[in-house]
């Protein structure tokens, strides 16, 4: 009995001191790796790995939240001091500068490469999961599902490369389009720029498609703001049946439509959810109205800021072919857009056992 005590003892301090280095170092996975490892299987780390994991996400979930009203309020601030010219060469800067969102903006592989996304992605953890070829010969269109709080795995998947998504896809080139206010905001808008974030605007989207060559992947979070308002544990109710601006968008550049699915996304915050015709309601869709985005009021585990370590694993479908019609028809639209919620809800359907759900859950799209 004392001996076996002994060496629960030595086993409990070996797995909370010793770190074993990771075997890969991108997350990518195949169409038959969507399976859960068994308990007991997956890695064992360091208190100092995980420390370093929950400050990546820490430092994301606070940009994402502040950055851009500080920039603003820093150099606003500013103004009223001696430090002034600091703010009056931001906001001269953002004017010189202010058509380059939409001309393809500026990105830069040392940010989409730094380290620290490895130790976002690995928090959750986040897999890319792939299930056919993207011709670099061609240009795609990304509808991104669900939207969840942050978009966490769009943004890892799309914005850098933690997940490997251009060893994944060689040639193919992955732009994320967000709210286009957000690159009105100095120093804000070029740190975003620098990791490929573009704005979800005719002008920004039509470059891309148009004037970048091809191999070009523009992801779209479909559901935006609204969907966001519906993310809850438990839940996948995707908003979509009435946004069929970016099929009509496919079919002007002859952009094929490819479905993503980010299994896991909208297990990492709960969520107060307000019910239809609520004041809560009417105020989160009036601030959505004005402002471009809604103010969810929502909860993490620790700090209530950090998400739930819920694992997400990011499906990136098969393309739905578009032919290129100048002047698309309303039919013409209805018709591919149709197409795309088809292979979205295949595409749910035949990975979410795998990818953790029950084969009883359902898709709602509203």
């Amino acid at each position: 009995m004392a001996g076996s005590k002994c060496a629960f003892h030595v086993k409990l301090f070996l797995e909370r001191w010793i770190a074993i280095k990771p075997a890969a170092t991108t997350s990518l996975q195949s169409e038959s790796d969507c399976e859960p490892q068994p308990a007991g299987m997956t890695e064992a780390k360091s208190q100092w790995k995980e420390r370093v994991e929950a400050l990546s996400v820490l430092q994301w979930v606070l940009t994402f939240l502040f950055m851009g009203v500080g920039c603003l309020v820093l150099l606003v601030a500013l103004m009223f001091t001696r430090l002034w010219p600091i703010s009056a060469l931001c906001f001269t800067w953002l004017v010189v500068d202010w058509d380059t969102p939409e001309r393809g903006g500026r990105r830069t592989s040392f940010v989409r490469k730094w380290k620290v996304w490895e130790h976002f992605r690995d928090y959750f953890p986040i897999k890319l999961v792939k299930t056919a070829e993207l011709d670099p010969k061609k240009n795609y269109i990304l509808g991104c599902h669900p939207h969840g709080i942050m978009c966490a795995g769009g943004f890892s998947c799309f914005s850098t490369e933690g997940s490997g998504f251009a060893e994944a896809f060689p040639g193919i080139r992955s732009t994320l389009a967000i709210l286009a206010g957000l690159f009105k905001i100095p120093i804000f808008r070029d740190y975003i720029m620098s990791a490929g974030l573009c704005p979800v605007s005719k002008p920004s989207l039509t470059h891309l498609l148009s004037k970048s060559g091809t191999g070009n992947a523009v992801v779209i979070v479909i559901g935006g703001a609204a969907e966001s308002l519906a993310s809850a544990p438990g839940m996948n109710t995707l908003v979509m049946k009435q946004r069929k601006g970016f099929v009509r968008l496919a079919l002007e550049f002859g952009a094929d439509l490819v479905p993503v699915y980010s299994f896991g996304e909208n297990e990492l915050f709960k969520q107060v959810i307000f019910s239809e015709g609520t004041m809560g309601r009417k105020l989160q869709d009036l601030f959505k109205k004005i402002m471009g985005f809604a103010p969810c009021l929502f909860v993490g585990e620790r700090l209530a800021l950090l998400p739930y370590k819920t694992p997400i694993t990011t499906v990136v479908g098969r393309p739905v072919s578009v032919p290129k019609r100048i002047t698309p028809t309303e039919e013409e639209v209805d018709h591919y857009h149709g197409l795309y919620m088809e292979a979205l809800t295949k595409l749910f359907h035949e990975h979410k056992v795998s990818c953790g759900l029950s084969e009883s859950h359902k898709l709602r799209i509203i």
